[in-house]
Order: C-alpha cells, then structure tokens, then sequence
C-alpha cells in the first residue's frame, strides 16, 4: 500500500514553468513504477510520463517531448515533473500514480493521488 500527495500545481503564463511533486509513504517507493496523468475539463484522463522504479528508464507522452521531465528520489520517496514552455493545453489536473508493475504508460496504475490543478493562462 502506498499513499500519494501531489503539490506544485498553480496559475503561469504561457511559456513559464511549473515543478510538480508526488509524495509516498511507506518504505517501499523504489519498488514501484511511477508515473504522471492528466485531466482536462470534458476530456478523459491521459498519460504524461512515466519512470522506472530506479529512475533509469523513462517515456513521455508525444505532446510533452522535449519539455516535460519526470525524475525521482527514492530516498526522499518523492517524485518530480518539471515542466517548461507551458502552454493552454496543458491546463489540466494533474495525478501520480504508483504501480508494482514498474515502468508502464497505461493507466493499468495500482494507486492514485488526489490530483493538483495546473493552470496556464495565454
């Protein structure tokens, strides 16, 4: 069992930046995969980035590419997305998610945190 709490999310203008955190407990964060979803009003959850349970593997959404990264720190049990060139279509909540199935970009995650809104303005 593992419990998540994203933080980070906020208003920026267009083509500022944002570092969002996810937060676990318990003892066993670096047994699991971890990864970034998101939710924009009407539209269903979608995939954003993932990472491997050691941080060496990573894979991103195409519409991220080149401006997301997601990294992590199993000794702090946080995961981290930074995000540069924000733009209107990346307003959306923002979830992580933990699953023991390590590095995977379905929605096949095992727990969720509650989300954090990120909001840009154009």
């Amino acid at each position: 069992q593992v419990q998540l709490v994203e933080s980070g999310g906020g208003l920026v203008q267009a083509g500022g930046s944002l570092r969002l955190s996810c937060a676990a407990s318990g003892r066993t964060f670096s047994s699991y995969g971890m990864g970034w979803f998101r939710q924009a009003p009407g539209k269903e959850r979608e995939f954003v980035a993932a990472i491997s349970r050691a941080g060496w593997n990573t894979v991103y959404a195409d519409p991220v590419k080149g401006r997301f990264t997601i990294s992590r720190d199993n000794a702090k049990n946080t995961m981290y997305l930074q995000m540069n060139s924000l733009n209107a279509d990346d307003t959306a909540v923002y979830y992580c998610a933990a699953s023991p199935k390590g590095l995977i970009s379905s929605r096949d995650y095992e727990f969720w945190g509650q989300g954090t809104q990120v909001t840009v303005s154009s």
